[in-house]
């Protein structure tokens, strides 16, 4: 348990981290805020991307084996991270980290249900959620302490000895053997999807930059729904595909997808803009921008540990459903942000999503490996991570495009800047404070309080709709004998 919660804290961690450390960052290695994108983005990319890969890959080669592997390569990649010395190196570094971080991830789920059953499984799973849920959120925590008192770079390093010591629990802990899977992995899949995915995330950040009209912005995301095409009809022809699509054919597969893709797209991807406005606008420092986003961290930690014991007979719909709606609750609560605004505006709605995100991580990991046998169990937790990394991946440029045009039709409106796009990219990118000899600052605040309320009231649609899916579509498991013994997992697989 400890091995596998270990990993999966240091894993998401780093997909938030960046963001408290982004203006120092920015200013150590000259870096542009497209750039910043991608310290982010491609991590989260090559994550999403072979997640599925690895999670078909260890049920060949087994899943301890895989996951030792993932955990060695993560540690070298945030060696080098840290050691980067311009933004060229950062980037592809963080894209072998993504790697390292895949293969650990695409076994996580399936080590634990390899290991434990019963009600000891809905507390693994419990305590694995309540990983999930702060690690995604205190990233900005520790990210903030580390950079005010250490350094920027001090962030990938303090990786190495968690992963040192993930590695020898691991070998002395976790069930070995290899899969029974058979076949060989799906490269061409494999490919397709990448290069689908890369196109995708590089237009929208293209789009941020250059707009919707811009051709090359138009070809690449063409390109991406032509790549997304190959791969479909790829993966229908396979005899073992990356991913079987015939699973989409149960509403219950699929819902779940869509809403891991949602609660990370909403209750995520919003947090870089969160960190960014409390350090620029704000002028909090690292340490204490990082603590604005506490009351989620703590929020999600003690409801996922808690709810892995306490809700372990409640059907998987409730507990995710409801959480999506706590979610879309909780970042609605969000949009009362305004230029007058402190970091205590964001409190209520924090804790409310936080309490969202505790209740349906755990659940989301357990019901994905229910509807499918158990051979595909690695296939079917890497699926349910891919959609929660792209969930995340896809929706932080867009966001990103969505605050810097609210802001720039706030500047243009006031008429108090004579280049509304360029100040606006600059505002959103960390660049307050340089503004301000250009305009007033209430104009500003202005500005940048209109783009989060944007993205926030964005975040709660999604959240919601996805909730409401959840709840109509995902059918409660069959009064049975084994739903008594395993409610996550029981009805699910005819749902």
């Amino acid at each position: 348990m400890l091995a596998v919660s270990l990993s999966t804290f240091m894993l998401l961690i780093d997909l938030t981290i960046v963001s408290i450390a982004a203006p120092d960052l920015v200013e150590e290695l000259h870096s542009s805020f497209a750039a910043l994108q991608w310290t982010v983005d491609l991590y989260v990319l090559v994550l999403a991307a072979l997640l599925m890969a690895a999670g078909s890959l260890s049920d060949r080669l087994g899943h301890r084996r895989v996951f030792i592997a993932g955990l060695v390569v993560f540690a070298v990649a945030s060696l080098a991270c840290g050691l980067a010395p311009n933004t060229g190196v950062l980037i592809a570094a963080r894209a072998v980290q993504g790697l390292g971080a895949a293969a650990m991830y695409a076994t996580n789920a399936a080590l634990l249900a390899v290991t434990y059953t019963g009600r000891d499984r809905s507390v693994a799973f419990g305590v694995w959620g309540a990983a999930n849920g702060a690690a995604a959120a205190a990233g900005p925590i520790l990210g903030g302490v580390l950079t005010e008192h250490v350094g920027w770079r001090s962030i990938f390093l303090v990786n190495l000895p968690v992963a040192a010591a993930a590695v020898a629990l691991a070998r002395l802990a976790l069930p070995s053997g290899r899969g029974t899977a058979a076949g060989r992995v799906d490269l061409p899949g494999v490919t397709s999807f990448t290069v689908a995915a890369t196109l995708a995330v590089y237009g929208l950040i293209r789009a941020g930059d250059t707009g919707w009209t811009d051709p090359l912005t138009i070809g690449v995301l063409a390109g991406a729904a032509a790549a997304a095409l190959v791969f479909l009809l790829l993966e229908r022809g396979r005899a073992n595909p990356m991913l079987d699509l015939t699973l989409f054919r149960r509403p219950a597969f699929a819902v779940l997808m869509a809403g891991a893709a949602a609660l990370t797209a909403a209750a995520f991807a919003n947090l870089v803009f969160v960190s960014l406005w409390a350090q620029s606008v704000l002028g909090l420092g690292a340490m204490k921008a990082g603590l604005v986003l506490a009351p989620m961290a703590v929020v999600a930690f003690v409801v996922a540990g808690a709810g892995g014991r306490l809700l372990h007979a409640v059907p998987p719909r409730h507990t995710i459903g409801w959480g999506l709606l706590l979610v879309a609750a909780g970042t609605a609560l969000c949009t009362l942000v305004g230029p007058d605004s402190g970091w205590g505006a964001l409190l209520p709605g924090l804790c409310v999503t936080g309490v969202g995100v505790g209740l349906s991580t755990p659940v989301l990991a357990s019901a994905a490996l229910a509807v499918v046998p158990p051979e595909r169990a690695g296939m079917a937790n890497g699926a349910s991570n891919t959609f929660r990394q792209l969930g995340y991946a896809l929706a932080l440029p867009i966001f990103a495009t969505v605050v810097t045009g609210q802001a720039r039709n706030v500047l243009a409106d006031s008429g108090a800047i004579a280049a509304p796009e360029t100040a606006a990219k600059q505002l959103t990118g960390g660049g307050y404070h340089e503004l301000l000899a250009h305009a007033p600052a209430t104009t500003l605040r202005t500005a940048y309080a209109a783009g989060l309320d944007r993205i926030f009231l964005l975040c709660a649609v999604l959240a919601g709709l996805a909730g409401v899916a959840v709840l109509l579509l995902l059918r409660p498991p069959a009064r049975t004998h084994a739903t008594r013994e395993e409610p996550v997992t029981a009805g699910l697989g005819r749902a």
